[in-house]
């Protein structure tokens, strides 16, 4: 009998149209022959749209936008597993950025009791949130840049002591993001005075929170982890991007970036790394797939920048790349992050909830 793959895609997130692409990469990917897939659209207003069984891939993201399908509440979701013509076996969280990977798409799937794919409610919203993540990895002792992280009304009310604290904490040049978000949104390199000013008011556009970091001059190199008690880790690839820096544009429009895979490091840096994305890992407790993200300096440093929970996952990006050159082809790597979610989930129900 297939198995009842249920995706969700889209989402209320200025990563919408990135989800989109993932979700048409999974959808060709899936073993159409042992998956039934059931496609739930979010729409950018929040609205979730049932679309119908999916039988094979599709040509174009336009055929997985739903607009004037069945509207559905999320708790539809919780159709009784125990019944043999309904339910989902297993949800894939095809989500990027706020509603979908920070955690809130992760409780309700949690409430509902449904297998899904990748990180929990805790690993997803730290993750997302990257002054948790950072002040998370600092206690677990990862060497990291310096930063500092302001609210929007702390900004508004006094501008200019917000100003000289980065000027104070981080220095020039620095990076100013949003604090939840992904896929470079927001983000701006700043060298002195008026970029920072210009740089806040951006990121202030996509959340109440951000983050400046300290800029340093070294390789931008990743590394996949991939599992649940005990992850492993891919081959390390390393990110050259042809512009000042990796930003949406580069990663998602121009395509003036190169991927080096495997990343030329030695066994003794790359050793490091595995070690600290396994501890980044634990650390957030996560499950499934993380992709962690460093800067190496010339002096073999080893300074994590972050972990994504739902990295990029078309066939091109980096995450499905590591673990292609490892030896995992796209749709092993598919059928092995729902076997993940399968036995995360079998053994929770080990879980007593009464005395």
């Amino acid at each position: 009998m297939k198995k009842k793959i249920c995706l969700l895609y889209g989402g209320k997130s200025a990563e919408h149209q990135v989800s989109l692409q993932t979700a048409k990469a999974v959808i060709q990917a899936l073993d159409h022959e042992k998956y039934e897939v059931h496609p739930i659209f979010i729409t950018t207003e929040g609205a979730w749209v049932k679309g119908p069984l999916l039988n094979g891939p599709v040509e174009d993201v336009k055929q997985l936008e739903f607009h004037s399908g069945e509207t559905v509440a999320p708790t539809a979701l919780s159709t009784s597993l125990s019944e043999a013509d309904s339910g989902y076996d297993v949800v894939f969280p095809l989500l990027h950025g706020p509603n979908g990977e920070d955690g809130t798409v992760q409780g309700l799937l949690e409430l509902l009791n449904l297998p899904y794919v990748g990180n929990g409610v805790l690993a997803s919203a730290a993750g997302m949130d990257k002054v948790i993540m950072k002040n998370i990895f600092a206690q677990a002792g990862l060497e990291q840049v310096k930063y500092v992280s302001f609210i929007r009304s702390a900004w508004q009310d006094a501008p200019e002591k917000c100003y000289e604290e980065v000027e104070t904490v981080t220095g020039y040049p620095c990076f100013v993001k949003p604090a939840n978000l992904g896929s470079s949104v927001g983000i701006s390199k700043c060298t002195n005075r008026a970029e920072l000013e210009a740089a806040f008011a951006e990121a202030f556009n996509f959340d109440r929170k951000i983050i400046v970091e300290e800029g340093v001059i070294a390789r931008e190199i990743e590394i996949g982890v991939l599992g649940n008690d005990d992850p492993k880790c891919s081959v390390a690839g390393e990110i050259v991007p042809k512009t000042d820096f990796y930003d949406y544009k580069a990663k998602y429009q121009d395509g003036d970036t190169a991927l080096v895979i495997p990343a030329e490091v030695s066994q003794t840096v790359y050793e490091k790394l595995s070690a600290a994305a396994i501890t980044a890992f634990k650390a957030l407790d996560c499950a499934g797939l993380v992709r962690a993200d460093f800067f190496v300096t010339k002096e073999e440093r080893i300074i994590i920048n972050e972990v994504n929970t739902m990295p990029g996952f078309t066939p091109f990006s980096m995450f499905p790349l590591l673990w292609k050159h490892s030896g995992l082809e796209y749709p092993q790597l598919i059928e092995k992050l729902v076997e993940l979610a399968i036995e995360k989930h079998k053994e929770k129900q080990n879980i007593k909830y009464t005395l």
